[in-house]
């Protein structure tokens, strides 16, 4: 009677295993998209929401045999707000992976907060403070677009050797991206001889920015701009209003499509700014030309050229998507295996490749361009140089890099 009994037990386990089994290769992948959908950054977060959207309807919303449901939050740019979003979509919505965030604090709050599920995969947007990967990086969160001073290489050199400009004045926001941005263009420009005479550092979210041009220095040769979205153009329009002469160095986000397509008299003062970024517009190469039409055909609508919020989120969509194929949608064992995988994902994209490096952090290429007018009077990003493959350590020993210090208001200085 007890060997029936434990035949019969044995029998319903053996059931269970195989119902467990098939429930899991039959089941949903739930993605997670975090992006900015209030403050000042909504037309980046529309952007995110587009690329997710795109690179999940390509997949049919099915990878590695299981389908996938995607489930969306929305930020507005604060860390807090961020943390509590990337909580919710792990927590109650159970999402199996989360890809986001979009600023850069938001970043640095959802890197820690992977430490502590480490049975969840964070795969980066597109925030870009370079501490999210550099600094006690977390083993589950993954960047595949490059950090902020990864993306400035080749612009201080630009402005010194091609630009002839010496003493710049810098205005920039007062926030771990801003930070990020400024050290990768003083990086460069400081080695060359140049000077950063005053930092103007203003909050997230500024509507006024009169004191601030106010501030900047007569004898500046350009100003310095780190500004995104509603921000960059707020700035724009009242520096052109303002009569201000100097020339612009764009930080860039101030000269991404978000804000070249956004209408007023400043644009006018945008043609032959020079800017660097791990996108540009109008590159002549087929898998760029494919990249750009299906935008507009999915997109018809939005922005005259992908962004470069877009570009993060889609080959951070495209990145998961890949890995789960490669392992047959296997999100067992705390996803160790998708991870590995994923770890290993190498991208052919329309601005070249990318692969991962140690802290599972982009190497890219970046591109030096200036803005320019096409026949129909839009505004674009044209590409002079690109700088290949660049690390996040911007071609220096990592050690002696990281021992610099994490950047922040007045680290780097020029010697």
């Amino acid at each position: 009677m007890v060997g029936r009994k434990l035949g019969r037990i044995a029998a319903a386990a053996s059931i269970a295993a195989a119902f467990s089994v098939s429930a899991y290769a039959q089941g949903t992948v739930r993605i997670g998209g975090l992006a900015t959908l209030d403050g000042p950054f909504v037309v980046l977060g529309q952007e995110a929401f587009r690329a997710m959207e795109l690179a999940l309807e390509e997949a049919n919303y099915t990878a590695g045999g299981r389908k996938i449901e995607w489930i969306k939050e929305s930020s507005d740019g604060r860390p807090d707000v961020a943390l509590t979003k990337a909580r919710k979509l792990i927590e109650q919505d159970k999402v199996d992976i989360l890809i986001g965030p979009m600023s850069g604090g938001e970043g640095l709050a959802i890197k820690e907060y992977a430490k502590s599920v480490p049975t969840r995969t964070f795969v980066n947007g597109f925030s870009a403070a370079q501490e999210t990967t550099l600094v006690s990086p977390a083993s589950n969160f993954f960047r595949f677009s490059t950090d902020g001073a990864q993306w400035q290489a080749g612009l201080g050199t630009f402005a010194y050797d091609t630009k002839r400009y010496r003493n710049v004045a810098v205005v920039a926001g007062d926030y771990s991206f801003g930070y990020t941005q400024v050290l990768g263009f003083m990086t460069e420009f400081c080695a060359k001889g140049g000077k950063v005479i005053e930092k103007i550092w203003v909050p997230m979210g500024t509507k006024d920015f009169s004191s601030s041009i106010a501030r900047i220095p007569a004898k500046a040769d350009a100003v310095y701009v780190m500004l995104g979205g509603a921000d960059a153009v707020n700035f724009l329009t009242q520096y052109d209003q303002s009569g201000a002469s100097q020339p612009l160095i764009a930080g860039s986000n101030v000269v991404d499509q978000t804000v070249l397509s956004s209408k007023g008299p400043f644009q006018r003062r945008l043609v032959g700014i020079p800017s660097a970024h791990m996108v540009a517009d109008e590159i002549d190469t087929q898998v760029y030309r494919d990249y750009v039409a299906k935008y507009k055909k999915r997109f018809p609508n939005a922005l005259s050229s992908p962004s470069a919020p877009y570009y993060g989120y889609y080959v951070a969509t495209k990145a998961v998507l890949a890995a789960l194929n490669q392992v047959n949608g296997d999100l067992s064992g705390d996803q160790a295996k998708f991870r590995q995988a994923l770890a290993a994902v190498k991208l052919d994209t329309a601005y070249g490749p990318v692969r991962l490096d140690e802290n599972r952090q982009a190497i890219a290429n970046i591109y030096v361009t200036e803005v320019a007018r096409r026949a129909d009077g839009s505004l674009y990003n044209r590409p002079l140089k690109v700088i290949p493959s660049v690390n996040q350590t911007l071609g220096q020993p990592r050690d002696a890099f990281v021992a610099r210090g994490v950047p922040s208001r007045d680290n780097p200085s020029c010697p």
